[in-house]
């Protein structure tokens, strides 16, 4: 047989059957025939030049040279497959990754990016894990310090907001009188935010929370005040649902960072969502 004949069908049914070494339950996996798995497996056989199995009352095993072919066919077509699916994607389909604390930053910029190219979809997907590693995305969103590479889009900077429908402090010292909530299971970012501007700790009703996401969420359902960084609570402030009482902010040294891979192409879609990402934040609206 020619080797531009080479049965690829046969390979896939080869891998398969190698798991198995089992007609059976080969052809239930692949929804063919018993009869088309033996024909496939002999063609392949046949071109090889040696068989591939061995055949038992019980079952198969494996040749020697089968053995040895396994490893490397198995490779090789992974890499097949992978190389198929990026060709199968749209060359305008980004994958973005993000932490999902950034979401209320993120979602509003990416309706507005796919308003302005629709020809380019991002498909999003959101972790909780804070790893600082691009993986298999076009691009991602990661929370860290200047040491966990990539461009800064915003530094981290706290400030107090509450639910509008609440009756405001008109003094530091009328926080006593509302219930804590924490972006975090510790109070550092409290702690932080009174420390600095040299405020005692005031201990009264506390809630912990997993995620500043979560707290926001409670501070706009009333449930509380919490600190929360300026720019993840800007769109509620505008839409005015929360108000910062206290103008007062504190800049935690961590930033939210933007990964991506290397493209060297300026007009490609990759290259407009940095561009897009990188604008500038419109300015928040005064708590009044």
């Amino acid at each position: 047989m020619a080797r531009r004949d080479l049965p690829v069908n046969g390979l896939q049914t080869f891998l398969v059957t190698a798991r198995h070494l089992n007609l059976t339950h080969a052809a239930t996996e692949l929804c063919i025939t018993q009869g088309a798995v033996s024909r496939q497996i002999q063609a392949l056989e046949a071109w090889f030049g040696f068989p591939l199995f061995r055949r038992h009352a019980r079952g198969l095993s494996l040749t020697p040279r089968a053995e040895q072919l396994l490893p490397d066919l198995r490779l090789q077509l992974e890499q097949l497959y992978h190389l198929t699916e990026r060709i199968r994607q749209s060359p305008d389909q980004l994958r973005l990754k993000a932490p999902s604390c950034a979401m209320r930053w993120l979602v509003p910029r990416l309706v507005a990016f796919e308003q302005h190219a629709p020809d380019v979809h991002v498909a999003l997907t959101t972790t909780l894990d804070h790893r600082r590693q691009l993986e298999d995305f076009d691009a991602a969103i990661v929370y860290g310090t200047a040491d966990s590479g990539g461009e800064t889009l915003f530094d981290e900077e706290l400030i107090p907001v509450m639910a509008s429908h609440l009756p405001r402090p008109s003094e530091m010292s009328d926080l006593q009188h509302y219930t804590f909530l924490h972006p975090t299971p510790d109070t550092k970012d409290w702690l932080l935010w009174l420390n600095q501007h040299d405020l005692p700790l005031i201990r009264g009703r506390n809630q912990h929370f997993a995620t500043m996401d979560l707290a926001l969420n409670a501070a706009v359902q009333g449930f509380g005040i919490t600190v929360a960084d300026i720019h993840l609570a800007a769109e509620e402030i505008a839409r005015g649902r929360l108000v910062a009482p206290f103008h007062l902010t504190v800049k935690t040294g961590a930033a939210y960072r933007l990964l991506h891979r290397a493209d060297d192409l300026p007009e490609s879609a990759l290259h407009s969502l940095i561009n897009w990402l990188h604008r500038p934040d419109p300015p928040i609206p005064s708590a009044g």
